[in-house]
């Protein structure tokens, strides 16, 4: 059943249904640094009019009449980076993520380019698969900070030669 009834279109205003699911990428975000939450709609509601005010393309995924998913892109000089996307998850595995990540592919192209760079959370193995297959493998951006007050490092990452705590 991949990509039935799968159409993508662009996003020129905030609605409930992309509030919505601005929420619950929130909420899985959080998740994955063990943080348990609700969604917050307004908040999301809120997130998705900033990303169309700043002029970022947001496109959506509708399955049968319904939003599946939705990406956000962001463009900096010509370059295209993925700010979030997201799948529900009774439409994951049934090739939304990768429509969606291709239409980031396809801005990229507009502008001459031939990746789109992505920000992914490093517990967020499903995405890293994803990427994998859709031929991402270079690393070239870390972030680094002081841990936060009372924050509780769990693991350690390594990154080339060196060990990060996480």
């Amino acid at each position: 059943k991949e990509g039935y009834n799968l159409k993508l279109i662009d996003i020129t205003e905030a609605n409930d249904a992309l509030a919505q699911m601005v929420a619950l990428f929130r909420v899985e975000l959080r998740s994955y640094k063990g943080i348990v939450s609700r969604p917050n709609i307004q908040a999301g509601r809120e997130e998705m009019e900033e990303y169309l005010a700043a002029g970022f393309p947001v496109f959506a995924a509708v399955m049968d009449g319904v939003y599946a998913g939705y990406v956000v892109c962001r463009v900096d000089s010509e370059v295209v980076w993925v700010e979030s996307i997201f799948v529900k998850e009774e439409y994951r595995r049934q090739g939304v993520a990768s429509a969606l990540h291709a239409k980031a592919e396809e801005l990229a192209r507009s502008y001459g380019e031939d990746t789109v760079y992505n920000y992914v959370h490093p517990n967020n193995h499903r995405m890293i698969a994803f990427l994998r297959k859709r031929g991402y493998t270079v690393l070239n951006l870390i972030e680094i900070r002081k841990p936060y007050k009372g924050e509780k490092l769990t693991q350690t990452i390594p990154v080339g030669e060196h060990d990060f705590d996480y």
